[in-house]
């Protein structure tokens, strides 16, 4: 006798793949704090020199680039924040640095959206920031391109517009974290498999945006990242 469900699960949430027609099913989502260090100037904080530090997304937050979002209820400071997510592709425990990038899948331009207030109060007190980075419609992703279309991470460029006005721009290069040492780290407290995303931090330049932004994220050699923020539900 087959299990009864209660109610419909929820849906399986995937990323398209630059030529591929199979689809990326997205399992966990971590996102790096502070990963750069002019960012983490302009949060009033220091780098954490001693290791990175994340905090999650559900699945559920997954967009695909090109949607409308409703602006969020709870918040009067909502955020962007420009970042390149890591697609991970094979099994990962305590893996080594120089083994890390074996199991990168693919790369792709994201947007981690914050509510600005939530996060800061709930630091200001202490608290998780769960309420401020963890809500429907905030992991905007673009497509993944293969790792080995895209190239080793370097000087690539990150770039963020609000409209036509550039709000973001950096390099690759200035990741206080690399890629391998993220996922190297990450792998020693997270069996880390296919379909985990990890967003691995924003550059300087966040800041607010209203409902009718247009928000168009790039990173040289991937896909553009674009989001529209609608009036509030």
């Amino acid at each position: 006798m087959s299990e009864q469900l209660l109610f419909p699960p929820e849906p399986t949430y995937t990323v398209p793949v630059t030529g591929e027609t199979a689809l990326y099913p997205v399992r966990r989502i971590f996102c790096v704090g502070r990963n750069y260090e002019a960012h983490a100037r302009e949060m009033g904080v220091e780098v954490d020199r001693e290791a990175p530090f994340y905090f999650t997304k559900p699945a559920s937050a997954i967009t695909l680039s090109g949607a409308c979002v409703a602006y969020p209820p709870g918040t009067s400071n909502y955020h962007y924040e420009m970042e390149l997510v890591v697609a991970i592709g094979a099994p990962a425990f305590k893996i080594s640095v120089e083994d890390a990038l074996k199991v990168v899948y693919g790369y792709a331009a994201g947007l981690d959206m914050t509510r600005r207030d939530l996060q800061l109060a709930a630091r200001a007190k202490q608290r998780p920031w769960d309420l401020g980075k963890a809500f429907e419609q905030s992991a905007i992703i673009a497509p993944i391109t293969k790792a080995a279309a895209f190239g080793a991470v370097g000087q690539q460029r990150i770039t963020l517009k609000v409209g036509e006005a550039i709000k973001q721009h950096a390099s690759l290069s200035d990741l206080v974290w690399s890629v391998a040492e993220l996922v190297s780290h990450l792998s020693g407290f997270y069996h880390l498999g296919p379909g985990d995303l990890i967003y691995t931090g924003t550059p300087e330049g966040v800041g607010p945006v209203v409902s009718g932004d247009a928000i168009t994220g790039t990173i040289d050699g991937l896909t553009p990242v674009q989001l529209s923020i609608g009036p509030p539900e």
